[in-house]
């Protein structure tokens, strides 16, 4: 959708940012439409690689479904830094969309699920031992191109090679992570932040059902399908998140919404699998006040970038 209708002079314009498949929004994302327009803001969604879209026309353009861009990153991260305003800021979709900010993070101190990596082209075996791993794309978004294979099976060795090798030749990086098993069990807790007067604020959490149940066949459609629920997040759950957004590039403070991720470590401490800056579901449908919560940190960022 591009702009077709003018609103009232004066009348602050949103682009919701999202793709093809998606040109009116993920449900959930629609549910901060009223709350927005409550407050007299116009927004609209806009498909982020629409040649006719006019960015410049928008007050503000906030990234939520272009769940597209993953075997195209060079392309949307040069798109976003021609955005004339776009939460979140340009730099940090480019930090964001490589994983490989996981070892930046674990350098600061962050408590990580530990990654290592495949080049291109580098020739990769399954460890020796027989623990069960995920091997997934560093861009990537949905849970797609990721398996979950126990190297002590064979066939799941021989399956998990191929998966790499695939990745590798499409030229994509690989990253390889111990399945940490606390998670079939606990599940995902993901933490939602958005803007406020002060900065970043707690918002809610869900949990995430466990989503990998074995090698990766392919996933239709743009992301796999997840069990979602309320949460109740934990002060220790909390700390690490703080932890975490404390460490992005640039601080947290110049961000409208933030997601941190986290499962159980060996120890039953949460470890971070990733922090959501770029296109995160923020769940809005699972937490009451969320779609107000979500219109009035767009508000609020409005007002700090006039």
């Amino acid at each position: 959708m591009t702009n077709q209708q003018q609103p009232t002079r004066g009348e602050p314009r949103v682009a919701l940012v999202t793709c093809t498949e998606l040109a009116d929004l993920d449900p959930d994302d629609r549910l901060v439409l009223a709350p927005l327009a409550a407050r007299g803001v116009t927004a609209e969604p806009v498909v982020w690689d629409d040649p006719a879209a006019d960015w410049a026309a928008y007050d503000l353009a906030v990234l939520r479904s272009p769940w597209d861009y993953m075997l195209r990153r060079d392309e949307f991260v040069a798109w976003a830094a021609r955005v004339p305003l776009l939460a979140n800021p340009a730099d940090v979709v480019r930090w964001n969309t490589d994983k490989r900010y996981l070892d930046e993070l674990s350098a600061a101190g962050v408590p990580t699920v530990p990654t290592s990596w495949v080049v291109p082209g580098e020739p990769w075996q399954p460890p020796a031992d027989s623990g069960e791993y995920v091997i997934k794309p560093a861009v990537s978004a949905g849970s797609k191109d990721t398996g979950r294979y126990d190297l002590g099976d064979p066939e799941h060795r021989e399956l998990a090679a191929g998966h790499v090798r695939r990745l590798s030749d499409a030229g994509r990086l690989t990253m390889i992570q111990p399945y940490l098993e606390a998670v079939d069990a606990a599940g995902e807790t993901a933490l939602l932040f958005l803007a406020g007067p002060g900065g970043l604020a707690f918002s809610h959490a869900i949990r995430k059902g466990p989503l990998l149940t074995g090698p990766d066949f392919g996933v239709d459609g743009l992301y796999r399908p997840e069990e979602i629920t309320p949460r109740t997040a934990t002060e220790e759950q909390l700390a690490v998140a703080a932890q975490t957004l404390a460490a992005v590039p640039g601080g947290p403070e110049r961000l409208l919404y933030a997601r941190v991720d986290l499962i159980p470590g060996p120890d039953n401490r949460p470890v971070l699998v990733e922090v959501e800056l770029t296109e995160p579901s923020l769940f809005l449908g699972h937490a009451e006040g969320a779609p107000d919560r979500l219109a009035e940190a767009i508000v609020t960022y409005l007002t700090r970038h006039p």
